[in-house]
């Protein structure tokens, strides 16, 4: 018998604690950076995001990956032959795709013939990172946090429960 089928509420929720402090560490270095105007090599500053895909993989091979004698096969012309996607929601078997991308959005161009960064009209560009944003993004990310923290002391405490029967 394996540990993963029986707590599988234990990896659900440390995906989802994994993805929100990952979330976390993007956001604080957004911030870190929102006054900043361009990298070490001239490049402007730019937003980084994080996006989260769950990766799909065929039912047919979910199916016959269980541990059953059971295979999955078409008995009839008419089934269908090429097996559609199916979600299979286990981070063990399916797991997600993490990308940090860069918002590409330009950030505003203000006037200051002073900075060093200006340009020969004395325009600068300023990064894209909005700290408003960032900051409800930040709250959004520590609600979610706490929720996955909850899910996971919930399935902990039913695993404890469950030896005391």
């Amino acid at each position: 018998m394996k540990i993963g089928d029986n707590f599988l509420g234990f990896g659900i929720s440390g995906k989802g604690l994994s993805i929100q402090r990952k979330k976390m560490n993007l956001i604080a270095e957004n911030l870190a950076n929102g006054n900043t105007v361009r990298t070490e090599d001239g490049k402007p500053i730019n937003r980084k995001v994080l996006t989260v895909k769950q990766k799909d993989i065929p039912f047919n091979d979910t199916f016959n990956d269980m541990k059953s004698t059971i295979k999955l096969a078409a008995t009839n012309s008419n089934h269908i032959s090429t097996p559609s996607t199916f979600e299979f929601n286990s981070p063990q078997k399916n797991g997600l795709e993490f990308n940090v991308n860069d918002d590409t959005t330009q950030g505003d161009i203000v006037y200051m013939p002073e900075h060093p960064d200006a340009n020969q009209d004395g325009y600068v560009q300023l990064s894209n990172i909005n700290t408003i944003n960032e900051m409800v993004d930040m709250i959004a990310a520590t609600r979610s946090y706490e929720a996955n923290l909850t899910a996971f002391n919930s399935s902990k405490q039913m695993a404890k429960d469950s030896l005391e029967i």
